[in-house]
């Protein structure tokens, strides 16, 4: 049984009713732009084949019936009335928060029966918490007629992660899952939401991109994410800007000499002004096709991380310098950092050396063994029946 078919008949079984319909949200993997989406600047994500499906329907009650095929937990009944931000510390806070943006924003959403389940891995940093929010809002979007174009429910998503679970997390995420086209990466400008969408085929190029999910799980809404943006918005404080993405890559050593004893300010400005570039870099080398030549790009995205903002740690370190060490083209983490996951630009060819050393050397530095798989560039959110 397919995976539409199995949260159907799942629904039925708890519901006592055929759903409405069934949707599917992706998770995503981003090649270059980390920390630059709530600072304004650019990203380049695209969407993982690992999507949330949910089975949806109706209800006039005011009344949210959620449950999760991941979980074993029961079915979660909330009043509507009764959602409040950061009331809620389950998973079920993330659906709730998409209905109670919606409802903040002047959406009739009445109440809803929905059924999750999910093969994004969690806490990877392959974002998980937003497809569970998009697959929520593209289908009580389409259930109640609301109208709403994509960017727009990635935004009262973004909306829901922020002020309802309460984590600082920027609009990339959100937009991926909803927006991205498959055989493609998007490039968004996070200021005006402006996205193109650029050929990213590497199996027709002879490559292949590996994720490696360091089985490190980490937390959005734990304090060190926080405690970065909070020190990028001092940063452009101090510089006089509305955001980090207002100081050119040309005018970064005269931004950093005015910062002065700010040092780890300086430290995150820098990262943040570099990767814009880098992602404007790997934008222009995949349009004149020259894929091979984003590999260094990444590794220098990896080493701004790890030094700069200082959000690596010792599993994502082993993985990009034995993935280099073994042949590859190119590897960084990506996500929010402190664990979660690396890519890995490599020839097909060198697909299966470069997994058994990281394998090998995970093993031979006690680490918990790591997760590998290919992600191939994938639809966005959708409707499925």
């Amino acid at each position: 049984m397919g995976a539409e078919q199995q949260v159907r008949a799942d629904f039925v079984e708890l519901y006592e009713a055929e759903p409405e319909g069934v949707w599917a949200a992706p998770g995503r993997v981003n090649l270059i732009g980390e920390h630059t989406d709530y600072n304004d600047g650019f990203v380049m994500p695209f969407a993982l084949p690992h999507t949330a499906t949910a089975a949806v329907s109706r209800r006039t009650d005011g009344r949210l019936r959620l449950h999760s095929a991941d979980l074993e937990d029961g079915v979660a009944e909330l009043r509507l009335d009764d959602l409040t931000p950061e009331s809620d510390r389950a998973w079920t806070a993330y659906p709730a928060g998409v209905v109670w943006a919606l409802r903040e924003a002047g959406h009739p959403v009445t109440g809803a029966d929905i059924h999750l389940t999910s093969t994004v891995p969690s806490g990877a940093g392959l974002s998980s918490s937003a497809a569970l929010e998009v697959v929520v809002a593209l289908a009580l979007n389409d259930l109640f007629e609301l109208g709403l174009p994509r960017w727009q429910l990635a935004r009262l998503c973004q909306r829901a992660e922020n002020v309802y679970v309460g984590a600082p997390t920027g609009i990339m995420d959100q937009t991926a899952s909803a927006c991205c086209e498959a055989g493609h990466a998007l490039f968004l400008d996070t200021r005006d939401l402006s996205q193109k969408q650029i050929p990213f085929d590497l199996a027709a190029e002879g490559m292949r991109l590996l994720v490696v999910d360091t089985q490190v799980k980490h937390a959005h809404s734990d304090g060190e994410y926080g405690k970065r943006r909070a020190g990028c918005e001092k940063g452009a404080a101090l510089l006089g800007v509305d955001a980090l993405r207002d100081i050119p890559y040309a005018g970064l050593d005269a931004a950093l000499e005015r910062l002065g004893d700010e040092e780890e300010v300086r430290r995150l400005v820098r990262h943040v002004v570099t990767e814009d570039q880098r992602v404007e870099r790997v934008v222009s080398l995949l349009k004149s096709g020259e894929t091979r030549a984003i590999g260094p790009v990444l590794v220098e995205g990896h080493a701004s991380l790890r030094d700069d903002f200082r959000i690596s740690c010792p599993e994502l370190d082993l993985v990009v310098d034995t993935a280099l060490a073994g042949g590859a083209l190119g590897a960084r983490m990506t996500g929010g950092g402190f664990g979660g996951s690396a890519i890995v630009l490599a020839e097909a060819a060198d697909v299966d050396t470069i997994t058994k050393a990281v394998e090998e050397a995970f093993a031979a530095a006690g680490f918990t063994a790591p997760r590998v798989f290919e992600a191939v560039p994938s639809a966005g959110a959708r409707r499925l029946a």
